[in-house]
């Protein structure tokens, strides 16, 4: 993995963020580079581990899935033995130490309520180095946060990659799942950028089945693309989680107004006292600061906050950090 990248990796970089599965052609065109300089200096980056493509699942697609979010306070001494356990698990799709060392944030999409009851009830009760913990259901995830590039875009650099967002009143189209798509998810976890020709060698398919069931399980929204990167390449040197707690009446427009803003990579509703959960990724601790009391201290419906740092991640979009 890279250390650092030069200010022309870091563009490209966001292109894959911003659009994982753009080809090197229209990464070229957005940038106004020539196609031979966007490969000679992407395709290392994936090579290297720099950059990892993968999938998401959407748990509102998927009814089975019980997505989870959990604080838990482990010893300070044992805390990154427990990260790891917990990024081992198949379950998990991020996990971060928090605050003072002692805090991991993790979320779980649990194969249905009895595999949350396990966790909760048995795993967790029985690991001597977890202290307590909390745990709080993902009721809707925002997904216009995704379109976070630490700034390195324009408006329209980003346009031209991306479809405008849907009005949020606007459902996604029906979709039924097939039993090719549970290979197709699994081969695209593994690799979110293998072409059509791979994905039907490895689901067993033809290259145009491949294609036109990724593009049905993107339009009903049932998987999101992803990159996996350290953000600080990035020039994101401060994150953090916000746990907000805001009035029920406007939790709605205030998670939809949060997850539009330039900072933002994550925004979801969730159960608990704080209803809101918002990851922040930001050039330094100023523009954190900025962030908190220009932008989510104009909100009047937000009636309390609490801020944690992340020390460390140990897992991302379903994948270990390296």
């Amino acid at each position: 993995m890279r250390q650092v990248l030069d200010e022309t990796n870091r563009r490209i970089a966001a292109v894959l963020v911003a659009s994982p599965r753009a080809s090197w052609r229209e990464v070229a065109r957005c940038l106004g580079l020539s196609e031979r300089t966007v490969v000679r200096r992407g395709a290392p980056l994936y090579a290297d581990g720099t950059l990892r493509a993968t999938v998401v699942r959407n748990p509102a697609r998927f009814p089975h899935l019980v997505p989870v979010v959990l604080r838990i306070r482990c010893r300070p001494s044992k805390i990154r033995q427990v990260a790891q356990a917990l990024a081992r698990r198949n379950d998990t799709i991020w996990v971060d130490i928090l605050g003072g060392g002692d805090e991991i944030s993790t979320v779980f999409f649990l194969e249905g309520p009895e595999a949350r009851n396990t966790l909760v009830l048995r795993d967790l009760p029985a690991t001597d180095a977890v202290d307590s913990w909390t745990a709080h259901t993902l009721l809707r995830v925002f997904p216009t946060a995704f379109r976070w590039t630490a700034g390195l875009l324009t408006p329209g650099e980003l346009a031209e990659l991306l479809p405008a967002p849907a009005p949020p009143t606007t459902p996604p189209p029906s979709y039924t799942h097939l039993d090719v798509d549970t290979a197709l998810i699994a081969a695209l976890t593994e690799d979110g950028r293998a072409t059509y020709t791979d994905l039907a060698r490895r689901v067993g398919t033809t290259a145009l089945t491949a294609r036109r069931r990724l593009e049905a399980l993107l339009e009903a929204q049932a998987l999101r693309l992803a990159t996996e990167l350290d953000l600080t390449l990035l020039g994101a040197q401060t994150e953090a989680l916000l746990w907000i707690a805001v009035r029920p009446g406007a939790l709605q427009a205030t998670a939809q107004t949060l997850s539009t803003h330039p900072h933002v990579r994550f925004c979801a509703a969730t159960t608990g006292p704080a209803n809101l959960i918002v990851a922040v990724a930001a050039a330094n601790h100023d523009a954190l600061y900025d962030f908190l009391t220009d932008t989510v201290g104009s909100f009047d419906a937000v009636t309390a906050i609490d801020t944690t740092p992340l020390l460390a991640t140990v897992k991302r979009t379903g994948l270990i950090r390296r």
